[in-house]
């Protein structure tokens, strides 16, 4: 049995567009469903019944905005494993790693449920004899969010809950290749009380997106993807007059020094290179070992990655699941096949991993690789996938400055057991989120995500404050009531001194 997934605009389903893409289960290679395919006109209809929505949204309460959004958290809790179980199916994660992707996602809609205090402006009271100036923040209008196929839900709602809580209408354009989390999202807002027409959902590809991204009736832009695409939607969207946030690729780093607990290290490198199967824009994709550590901390992850299980994600005791698709699969052994002919030692091999009943699906297992080296492409290339690239230095000002040489800064971790070298390291490396023995350091919602480098492009970052900056603009109101004694008008400029 396949399903349909369609647009969700104006409050249901929606048909349109081009053909219909495939949805493909990764653990089996076998096609589960179809979505829709948005054109021009189909984004023109979703847009344009956002802006009708949008006004009288923008004019409700905070109080009533409020109500919507803690009905949302809790009608998201209550479907976490529907949401979890939709999101394995198409993705291939694992049902844990799913339902934890909906708890750090819901950690937005707790944030907002506080947006009254959030979004709060300021208050000067006789800046001038008898005038008051006070600040407030304002919604865009509609707002656009392009997502990736690697968290179907969390980085949404690191998007819309900030964008409508602040009064925006938001048009999310999700991954083609795991489409169904997003309607179900919507099916959710409508259950809040959400007014329809404030969140729509358009299915698609590159058509899709570029009629966002030109689309007059689109104040802002928010994506997460690759870094050339995330050019070309900050570049795009710019000469468009749109306010863009454009996260990009990866290349993370951790760095482990001779003082680290080996053994901690281990464990939490582990988990972070090869969770989801790598598929994460935080993974870890390259261990930096410090002089003597890289000896035991190698063949601790040696044990560990060759004790991990790979299987379909909704099937217990897996560890690990698959690819997104036949084609990621090919380029992570493509990058593992390519480091080992260019003298990398392939101390964990994953490339010939098959999985009894799943031979058609898109699985690698883990691989963990030594001794490579800055100019191959297992280190240079954003892998994305379950592959662990060893550089062994001898120093730490070696591993600083090697980090900091990556064109990418999304993040960096440091182990160590030194105060001082984790000091230094946070304030002199150049990445937006760092870890202290954490190797995967995603801020809390009530903090900002964001990277530096080819890891951004805009000013910025998401969710927490941040994203309530992106979605709302500033205005500032000077007041004076005139009272029995009126200040006489001037032709001068005008001087706070009066």
């Amino acid at each position: 049995m396949t399903y349909s997934v369609e647009h969700w605009i104006d409050g249901g389903p929606t048909p349109g567009g081009g053909p219909p893409n495939p949805v493909v289960d990764p653990a089996t290679g076998a096609q589960v469903g179809t979505v829709a395919t948005a054109d021009a006109a189909v984004v023109d209809q979703a847009v344009r019944g956002a802006a009708e929505a949008q006004r009288p949204w923008a004019a409700t309460s905070l109080a009533r905005r409020t109500e919507v959004m803690f009905r949302m958290r809790e009608l998201v809790v209550q479907h976490t494993d529907e949401l979890a179980r939709v999101i394995s199916r198409e993705h291939g994660k694992t049902i844990a790693d799913a339902v934890g992707e909906v708890g750090r996602g819901r950690e937005t809609l707790d944030f907002v449920c506080g947006i009254s205090a959030a979004s709060k402006g300021e208050f000067t009271a006789d800046a001038s004899t008898g005038v008051d100036v006070h600040s407030l923040r304002q919604p865009l209008g509609v707002v656009a969010g392009i997502t990736p196929f690697n968290f179907p839900a969390m980085v949404p709602f690191w998007m819309h809950p900030v964008a409508i809580a602040t009064g925006n209408a938001f048009v999310l354009k999700p991954s083609e290749r795991d489409p169904s989390a997003s309607n179900l999202v919507a099916r959710l807002y409508q259950q809040a009380g959400l007014p329809d027409g404030v969140f729509q959902v358009v299915h698609g590809g590159a058509e899709a997106v570029d009629a966002l991204l030109t689309h007059a009736g689109v104040a802002a832009v928010s994506f997460v993807g690759s870094t050339p695409v995330a050019r070309h939607v900050h570049r795009t969207a710019t000469e468009h007059g749109k306010r863009v946030q454009a996260l990009g690729g990866a290349n993370n780093h951790a760095v482990v020094l001779p003082d680290a607990d080996v053994e901690h290290a281990a464990k939490q490198l582990t988990a972070a290179a090869f969770g989801s199967a790598g598929e994460r824009c935080m993974a870890v994709p390259v261990a930096v070992a410090v002089g003597p550590v890289a000896e035991p901390l190698v063949a601790a992850l040696k044990a560990r990655a060759s004790a991990l299980v790979v299987g379909p994600g909704d099937t217990a005791g897996t560890d690990m699941g698959p690819l997104i698709t036949a084609g990621a699969r090919q380029r992570v052994i493509d990058h593992v096949t390519a480091a080992v002919g260019a003298g990398a030692d392939a101390v964990v091999d994953g490339r010939e991993l098959v999985v009894a009943g799943h031979e058609q699906g898109y699985f690698v297992g883990p691989t963990v690789l030594d001794h490579v080296t800055t100019d191959m492409s297992a280190y240079c290339d954003e892998v994305f996938g379950p592959l662990l690239a060893v550089v062994r230095v001898e120093t730490f000002d070696d591993a600083l400055a090697l980090v900091n040489a990556s064109p990418f800064g999304n993040g960096a971790a440091i182990f160590t057991s030194s105060g001082a070298a984790a000091r230094r390291f946070a304030h002199e490396v150049t990445a937006g989120m760092v870890g202290v023995n954490v190797p995967i350091p995603v801020p809390v919602a009530y903090y900002s995500f964001g990277g530096w480098k080819d890891s951004l492009f805009g000013d910025h970052h998401a969710h927490g404050p941040e994203a309530v900056r992106f979605y709302t603009r500033a205005k500032v109101v000077t007041t004076r009531w005139p009272g029995s004694a009126e200040a006489a008008a001037s032709l001068s400029f005008p001087s706070t001194t009066g």
